[in-house]
This record gives C-alpha cells, structure tokens and sequence, in this order.
C-alpha cells in the first residue's frame, strides 16, 4: 500500500491553493463596485504593501535583501511575464472572450508550467505526478463546464490572448522557482508591488475612479491574503517541490474556491461538481504517494536561505552563532553522493537519464 508524503512544502502548496481559491469568490463580489482592470491593480498592491508591512516588522526595519546578482534576472523576468503582462493579457481577452471560456482556457496554466518544467528545465516526472496533474486539471475543467457555450468556431484574438496570459503565469512559475531561495517575502512583495502599481496605473489611465475606502480596504486585504500570503507558501512551495508539482498542486485552487462558494456562500454544488472532487482528490493522492529515490550526486553549490544543519548542510560558521535553528547565512556545499527520497527542490536539481 502506498504511503502519504504530506511534507512541509506540500502543506504550503495546498493552503496557497486555499488562499488564492477562496480570493476568487470574494473577489467576484467587489467586481460590482470595481471595475476589472482596477480591481486586479487593487490586489496586487495590497499583497505588495501588505508584504513590505509584514517584512519591515519582521526585520525591525529595513534590510537589503540578500539575493545573488543573477536572480535578478529572474525575478525581473518573473515579474514581467507573470505580474503585468499576464494579468494585462488576461483582462484584453476578458472583453471579447466569455467568461466560462476564458474558465476552462485558464486551466492551461498548470499543463504549461508542467511541459515548461519537463521539457526546458530538465525537471524530473514520474507516471505518478504526469497521471496527477491530468486527474487535477481535468477536475478544473469539469467545475467550468456547465457554464461553458456549445457554440464552437476558430479561435479569436481573446482566446489567443488567454492562452497568452497562461503562458505568462507559467513562465513566472519557472522563473520563480530560480529564485525560490531568496527571502519569500520579499519575492513575493515585489511582484505583487510593482504588478500593483502598473495595473493600477493602466487602470487609472482609462478612466477607471478609486471606490469608496471600505471597498478600497476589503479588495487590498483580499489581495494581501489571496495573492501575497498565497505566493509567499507557493514560493516556499517551489523551494521544497519544484516547480511541475507545485503548480499541480496549486491547480486545486478552483475546486477549493468552489468548495468555499457551496459551503460559506450558500451556493448549489451540482454532480458535476463531486465528480471534479474525486478528481482533484485522486491527484493530490498521487502527488502524496510518489517516491523518488535513487543515487545522486551533489555538485558544489553556494546559496543562501533558512536552514538547520541536516544531512545537506554540514559546514561550519566563520562567524558568532548562537546556535539557533533555522538560521540563514551564506553558506557552500561540498559534493556528496548519497540515496536517499527526495524531491527536484533546491538542493535536488539533477539531471536524470531516465525518469525515475
């Protein structure tokens, strides 16, 4: 019998899928005060301002983020593509696209960011995690369905612009991961900072007015807690999973906003919506149950993040320590080779002959 693998990282995909999925029906509600463009700016920058808040309490003020130069890169890449043109995409393809279309289009997301991980990134997959990621997407398609159009016909600029903007989301989730040993809190505020600025700015440009301050408050707080705590867990998510079986995980995100819909808001659950469930379920099963071992070899690596002195991290401290862990400090590894189970985090990016 198959065990459960429920680790720290996957307790952090699971609750940003929470998050981000209970934002949606909230969300849909401050639409009749709010206008789209707005209303995706308003989120944005209340997760940005939300985090810096949260990160200058943490620190006690402010403190210079300690981020290779390299990763720079990476997150200007990932806040381009994933905080301003995706959102910016999304909502061009909102205005000529239906909405239940532009449902089950979304879904491409995690089937982009898994083929993005597989096949440019070199991340490793299994039967159990490709079998997974089908059963979760195919239960998002399912909660979509009853509202979906028979009509059929070549694809229009909208759609393209969708499918466009799930491209831009999982090349940000890729991107990210690059940088997923970096502080997450910081990470995650400058995306949502400077998306929140310039959609806002896009907004305010056309003409959009700023509610009324309980409307104002309600959509930054939702923002703070769907988008900013969400994307701190998937960054710290990242770190532990890599980037396919996050993103698998994170798919869970419409049946929990669903879930949340029936449930808090009093909505009716149809079978279909059962039927996503065990969907969902069967995949998140899966994910739970892969084991990933064999024989690997560590090259020589130095990065910073929180850690405690395990097997991956026995070096010593040219400095006072007080002996507290988890710490965070600079620090190198020496090469290993060891067999142990593991998944594609940051100190498990090998490439392998075959998938295992």
């Amino acid at each position: 019998m198959n065990r459960l693998h429920f680790s720290p990282p996957v307790a952090a995909a699971l609750a940003a899928a929470l998050l981000f999925g209970a934002s949606t029906p909230f969300a849909k509600q401050l639409l009749r005060d709010v206008s789209p463009v707005l209303l995706a700016g308003l989120l944005y920058l209340g997760s940005g301002i939300g985090l810096g808040l949260i990160r200058l309490a943490r620190d006690r003020g402010w403190r210079k983020p300690v981020m290779p130069a390299r990763e720079w890169l990476w997150l200007l890449l990932a806040t381009g593509f994933g905080g301003v043109l995706a959102p910016l995409a999304l909502m061009l393809g909102l205005m000529t696209t239906p909405a239940a279309t532009a449902s089950l289009l979304l879904n491409l997301e995690a089937v982009l960011t898994a083929v993005i991980a597989w096949v440019v990134f070199r991340e490793n997959t299994d039967r159990h995690i490709v079998l997974g990621m089908l059963a979760i997407v195919a239960g998002a398609v399912l909660l979509a369905w009853p509202d979906a159009s028979p009509a059929t016909g070549r694809l229009g600029s909208g759609t393209l612009l969708i499918a466009g903007a799930c491209l831009g989301w999982a090349l940000d989730n890729n991107f990210t991961r690059k940088v997923s040993a970096t502080d997450a809190l910081f990470v995650a505020g400058l995306k949502g900072g400077v998306a929140g600025i310039v959609n806002t700015g896009i907004a305010l440009a056309l003409g959009a007015a700023l509610p009324a301050a309980p409307v104002l408050a309600e959509a930054m707080l939702v923002g703070l807690l769907g988008y900013g705590v969400s994307l701190v867990l998937f960054v710290l998510a990242l770190r532990g999973l890599g980037t396919a079986r996050t993103g698998a995980y994170f798919s869970t995100a419409p049946f929990l906003g669903a879930a949340i819909a029936v449930f808090a808001l009093g909505e009716h659950a149809a079978p279909l919506f059962w039927l996503a469930a065990a969907l969902m379920a069967t995949g998140v099963w899966l994910h739970l149950t892969e084991r990933h071992e064999h024989t690997h070899t560590h090259q020589t690596m130095t990065h910073t993040h929180r850690h405690v002195h395990d097997v991956h991290h026995q070096h010593t401290h040219d400095f006072p320590w007080d002996g507290r862990e988890p710490h965070s400090h600079e620090h190198a590894h020496a090469p290993i080779t060891h067999c142990h189970p593991h998944y594609p985090d940051i100190h498990h990016r090998h490439r392998h002959d075959r998938a295992a």
